[in-house]
Order: C-alpha cells, then sequence, then structure tokens
C-alpha cells in the first residue's frame, strides 16, 4: 500500500507516446486524429457492479500493481492515462462491465513483472489510430458517456470507428484538483 500511495504522488508518470495525425472542431468541440503506440499492458475486467465502482475497483488493483503487488516487489511507475474500456447498451447507457488499463512504464515493457492478483492479466496489443476528445474535472459515468455523444455527433457519418466499446481515460491523480484531463477515445475502424 506504502509502495502505491508514493507512487501516486511522489513519481514522473509517463505518457502512453501517441502522435497527433489530424486536429478539428465541429459543434463546439474540439477533437484529434491520433496515433498510438501498442505495447504491453496490465488490464483487469470488473463486471456486474456500475462504471464507476467497477473503475475504482479496477484502478486500485493497477495501481496496487505498479506500486509493487507483483512477483518482483518492485514499483514500476506510472503511466497515464488509465484507460477504462466502456461497452455501451443501445440507449448509450454503459453496460455492467468494464476493462481498466494501464500501460506498462517503458523500462518494464520487454519483461513486465508478473502481478500477484491473478485478475489482472499482461496484454500485448497493437498501436491503433483514435479519435479524441478532452475535458475536464473529477470525469464519472455521466461525463463519460456525454462526451462521447459530443464527440459522435461531431465526427459525424464521415467517420469509421468502433461502436461496440470505446475509451475513458484519466490522467491524473485523486488528489488533483484542478487542470484535470480527461478524454474519451474512439478506435478508428
Amino acid at each position: 500500500m506504502l509502495g502505491m500511495i508514493k507512487n501516486s504522488l511522489l513519481s514522473t508518470v509517463e505518457t502512453w507516446p501517441y502522435q497527433v495525425l489530424s486536429k478539428g472542431e465541429k459543434e463546439q468541440l474540439s477533437y484529434e486524429e491520433r496515433a498510438c503506440e501498442g505495447g504491453r499492458f496490465a488490464a483487469v475486467e470488473v463486471a456486474g457492479k456500475p462504471f464507476d465502482e467497477a473503475s475504482r475497483e479496477g484502478v486500485l488493483k493497477l495501481l496496487k500493481y505498479v506500486g509493487g503487488t507483483n512477483d518482483k516487489g518492485v514499483g514500476m511507475g506510472m503511466t497515464a492515462p488509465v484507460s477504462i474500456t466502456a461497452f455501451p447498451a443501445e440507449d448509450g447507457s454503459l453496460q455492467q462491465k468494464v476493462k481498466v488499463s494501464l500501460r506498462i512504464p517503458g523500462q518494464f515493457q520487454a519483461n513486465p513483472p508478473c502481478p500477484s492478483d491473478e485478475s489482472i492479466k499482461i496484454e500485448e496489443r497493437q498501436g491503433m489510430t483514435i479519435y479524441s476528445t478532452q475535458f475536464g474535472g473529477y470525469a464519472k459515468e455521466m461525463d463519460y458517456v456525454n462526451y462521447a455523444a459530443k464527440l459522435k455527433a461531431a465526427l459525424g457519418s464521415e467517420a469509421a470507428y468502433r461502436k461496440d466499446f470505446y475509451f475513458c481515460n484519466g490522467y491524473d491523480p485523486p488528489m488533483k484538483p484542478y487542470g484535470r484531463r480527461n478524454e474519451v477515445w474512439f478506435a478508428k475502424e
């Protein structure tokens, strides 16, 4: 637990590498098209709970993992964003299932420590192109749903992206009260 707290308070945060391909603004919403690097990710699935509760549970498990609850007992440092894969229902609300993931820090990409928690899986992911929009505050389910709807409206029918899931991303620790960064990402098809 101490490693988890130290990790989130004192460590520098490594950001998931990406390149901005284009920027747009429509319907009073700014968005970007980005190419995100692939790599290894720690991921945990949580089902049967509301989005906010499931997200919190998954994030805490991953923070413990990067904070030292792993086979090497090593604190790895934090990466951003914490990415929550959300699965929208027909009405736009979110299903009671999430996948919370965190990109493994660069120095551990080649050989990440094994999680002590068996619900955490290490995944190899390919790079992807995404559409992204950013907003501030302490993001909750309704914020992500609202910004996903705004991004969908701004992109219109010209953009091809996955409709069966999207990413809800947070870049900041909970103790940061101002200047918070949250994003919704759609995976380009």
